[in-house]
């Protein structure tokens, strides 16, 4: 594995990619923050917003794609109170238990800003037949629930006529990954890799669903989407998940401070709704090797908020330890015993990068702390 010399990602995220001085896309996206005339992208928010406010007299003019996570008060801030929208909200509940703070922040957003929100409650009975497929076969067990992520809001934006869709940060230009290029237009994001299309004959031969039960997950149809006007906020303002933090709990958000210090995270404020969904973005770590603590402590670096020696640090003391709790509550919904769960993400571990130490335990053979390319 090679790591990139900013910050700790390494190579095997996928998608991402290195230049000629061993600096991560990810960090060269942050470096080219200082070149970009923000005023300018500031006016063209403020011209997407003029030709699309008060198109259905004192009906919605906006939608915006939310969680009730930091990063939705901020974008939901932004478009009512500053822009002067008036958004409807659509959300999707992936039906695991959800944390105090999850319950309080979904609710939060709609009372703090005075917004409606729509949410999505998928087929509890189909979400559990494709997460033990998904798992099993890719790893990938929430892939039902983060595609109707995407899809859901792109319907909903058709029925309420409301083309100006928005999205928060492009998660493939500001972190690395498939697609990156920088755009204000979300249209493409279907195609990320974070949910991208599984084949429906596989999921209908061998998951056991039909293909009424994935006809939400299925892309809106072209002539759709070219209604649409999905948009990146990311594009426009300076894109911080931190800073995001500090807003939203300015504005009622609850971290998990007291409720619940999970293992695998360097932080207390992202994807807090629920335990049982976090097992997906740790299987990053078997696959690719790294996960949540190398996520953030690369943010927090780009941020000039730590420097890359106590980046190496929290990801030494974190990266590998997916929460107990996080386990217990997927085994519960899914129907596995911990033994058979365990026994699933063993096979996931990449050979090339993994091997096992004198206790069994998987470790990765040339982890960040023991190369010298920081140097």
């Amino acid at each position: 594995m090679r790591y990139c010399k900013r910050c700790v990602m390494p190579d095997t995220r996928p998608g991402i990619t290195f230049n000629e001085d061993g600096i991560c896309s990810a960090c060269q996206s942050y470096e080219n923050r200082k070149s970009i005339d923000w005023d300018s992208r500031w006016k063209e928010l403020e011209a997407i917003c003029d030709k699309y406010r008060g198109m259905n007299g004192d009906g919605y003019d906006c939608a915006i794609a939310v969680s009730g996570g930091k990063d939705s008060h901020f974008q939901v801030h932004l478009m009512k109170e500053v822009m002067h929208m008036n958004p409807i909200l659509f959300s999707v509940e992936d039906n695991f238990p959800m944390t105090e703070v999850g319950k309080h922040n979904i609710r939060n957003i709609s009372e703090e800003f005075g917004c409606s929100i729509i949410s999505m409650k998928p087929d509890i009975r189909v979400q559990k037949k494709l997460m033990r497929y998904m798992f099993e076969k890719y790893g990938q067990p929430t892939w039902y629930v983060d595609r109707l992520i995407y899809t859901y809001p792109l319907y909903m934006a058709a029925k309420f006529n409301t083309p100006l869709l928005v999205y928060g940060e492009n998660v493939s230009y500001e972190y690395g990954g498939a697609g990156y290029k920088e755009t204000y237009s979300a249209k493409e994001q279907l195609y990320n890799g974070v949910a991208s299309g599984i084949d429906e004959k596989e999921l209908i031969e061998n998951a056991g669903v039909s293909a009424k039960d994935l006809s939400l997950t299925r892309a809106p149809e072209k002539e759709v989407i070219d209604q649409l006007d999905p948009i990146y906020i990311s594009y426009f303002v300076p894109w911080n998940s931190v800073k995001n933090a500090v807003f939203a709990k300015s504005r009622g958000f609850h971290d998990l401070t007291h409720e619940w210090k999970r293992t695998m995270c360097v932080e207390d404020f992202d994807q807090v709704d629920s335990r049982a969904y976090l097992v997906h973005p740790w299987l990053k770590y078997p696959k690719f090797g790294h996960t949540s603590a190398t996520d953030y402590a690369s943010r927090f670096v780009r941020y000039g908020l730590i420097s890359r020696e106590e980046a190496v640090q929290l990801v030494k003391e974190n990266d590998s330890r997916l929460d107990p709790l996080c386990v217990r509550d997927f085994c519960s919904f899914c129907g596995y015993t911990e033994t058979e769960f365990w026994a699933i993400v063993e096979k996931f571990y990449n050979r090339d990068i993994f091997e096992k130490n004198s206790l069994g335990e998987w470790v990765i053979k040339h982890p960040v702390w023991e190369t010298n390319e920081e140097k």
